[in-house]
């Protein structure tokens, strides 16, 4: 007992606030579900083919608040003009800057430079696998560093976006907004990682949430989740209860 209560003060020291109690027979259900929808509906997306941490770091970065098929093309002209790290720290600053464009949002050019020349300086051209190096860059939050962990070093790092806050939110706690619930939404995204799959666990997720369990009209019927979904069917709750 005492035991338990020292992890629960750590957690919640941590950022993790009171902890989630998951069942253990949907935790495996949904697991199971979504590894077996992603295997059959996955996306084909170019930065799926690599495991370069700065490819990955790119494609995690022109992502923030921009649209898959925005990022595709200019994901790949960035990298044929920065094909190493390297060559992006030592290229001007307003170069990269126009490269980007018309993507938007031009702080994130800025912050990618300023990474690859910190990650130049401190790492020998080598972006770190820890998620404390990682979080001491600007611009890399937790997300961020989660997705490169994840999908670059192939560990099993929780990950949490748009996508996984609604898909996380309306399944399993179906109460308030998601960003009331973001302490939880860290936990379950962690708990319910398949140890080793943390890979192919949030890249389904992730296109989860985009393609079924979508912000307006999501695919309920069609949905693996809906025998224990806590929000089935969506649109039987009221207007303004449930965070997009």
């Amino acid at each position: 007992m005492a035991r338990r209560d020292k992890r629960q003060n750590r957690l919640v020291k941590r950022g993790y606030g009171e902890l989630f109690k998951l069942d253990p027979s949907i935790k495996r259900r949904f697991q199971h579900r979504l590894l077996k929808w992603y295997q059959e509906h996955g996306r084909e997306l170019p930065w799926r083919k690599t495991s370069d941490p700065y490819h990955i770091l790119v494609s995690e970065v022109m992502l923030q608040q921009t649209q898959v098929d925005r990022v595709i093309p200019k994901y790949h002209e960035f990298l044929e003009r920065y094909p190493r790290l390297e060559d992006l720290a030592a290229a001007p600053v307003a170069d990269v800057k126009k490269t980007w464009y018309p993507l938007g949002y031009n702080i994130r050019p800025e912050r990618l430079h300023s990474i690859a020349r910190e990650t130049v300086e401190k790492y020998g051209g080598q972006l770190p696998s820890s998620e404390e190096a990682l979080l001491s860059f600007k611009g890399i939050g937790r997300y961020t560093a989660g997705a490169i962990r994840s999908f670059a070093f192939n560990e099993d790092a929780p990950i949490l976006d748009t996508n996984v806050s609604r898909v996380l939110h309306r399944v399993f706690i179906a109460e308030g907004t998601s960003k009331e619930h973001k302490s939880k939404l860290w936990q379950l995204s962690k708990a319910l990682i398949p140890r080793g799959k943390g890979y192919d666990f949030n890249q389904a997720i992730m296109d989860f949430g985009a393609m079924v369990c979508t912000a307006r009209d999501p695919y309920c019927l069609l949905c693996p989740m809906k025998s224990f979904c806590k929000t089935y069917p969506f649109t039987s709750h009221p207007a303004g209860t449930l965070s997009p």
